[in-house]
């Protein structure tokens, strides 16, 4: 199933925001961190900020047509399709900016972006959407009475809304009809201390590698590098959330 845009009708100004600071990889705040990236973390052992997780996505390499995080997503956590693209539940989309002037066409991956300031924690009135100390934001389907405020507050359209039942659900993913749903960056496995996503793997395997992922916080880790080297931008950086997914050549 695909979820990509066909129709490269977003205007790159408007969607990356005007802020001049998030241009640069030096404005970047410490990333996403949750425990060591060589080893998992005990279950006794409670998350803390001495990491913090994020993602780099590098558009230059997010080939066109290409919806292989998508498929992956999707099958890693369960998620179905039901045939009506309107409501089916979507953790990952692939997105196309085109620039009026130029007419270049940028693809990149559209997910939940982990802001350290994250709007759906501000208006969830049951305290259901939650920022983890590690810097991953999540929803707790236990919690949530499906208001769907938090789809009202997310300036990236990140989040669904279940309205199927569901079933064959994944113990590392659980999900249910009512609730409110978005990435998780694949936690499961972060917690595991498996230092990557379904999105990043299926990337890499098609020879992409469009995708990173690491611990933002620690200086010597690739993202770190990365960020440090190359200029790198966060969308709606006007909003000034500090997301955790940073976006470059774009």
């Amino acid at each position: 199933m695909s979820h990509s845009n066909e129709q490269p009708d977003l205007n790159r100004r408007k969607f990356f925001g005007t802020t001049a600071g998030a241009v640069a990889a030096a404005s970047l705040a410490p990333g996403v961190i949750l425990q060591s990236v060589s080893a998992a973390r005990a279950p006794d052992q409670a998350v803390t900020d001495a990491v913090r997780w994020g993602m780099l996505i590098d558009t230059a390499k997010c080939a066109d047509g290409c919806t292989a995080c998508v498929q992956a997503c999707e099958t890693e956590n369960a998620i179905p399709s039901h045939g009506r693209p309107a409501t089916d539940p979507v953790w990952i989309r692939k997105v196309k900016l085109k620039d009026k002037q130029t007419g270049k066409i940028t693809n990149l991956p559209m997910l939940c972006q982990h802001c350290e300031h994250p709007p759906c924690v501000d208006v969830c009135p049951t305290g259901a959407s939650f920022r983890r100390a590690d810097g991953l934001v999540l929803v707790d389907r236990h919690t949530c009475i499906g208001c769907r405020y938090c789809m009202m507050a997310c300036p990236y359209k990140a989040r669904s809304f279940i309205h199927e039942v569901v079933d064959n659900q994944k113990v590392v993913a659980p999900r249910g009809k009512g609730c409110v749903e978005s990435c998780t960056l694949c936690v499961h496995r972060l917690d595991a201390g498996d230092l990557s996503t379904a999105c990043a793997d299926a990337c890499a395997k098609e020879g992409h590698r469009a995708i990173l992922v690491g611990d933002l916080k620690d200086p010597d880790s690739e993202i770190a590098q990365r960020l440090k080297e190359y200029p790198s931008r966060e969308i709606r950086a006007d909003l000034e959330l500090n997301t955790g997914v940073r976006y470059s050549n774009v």
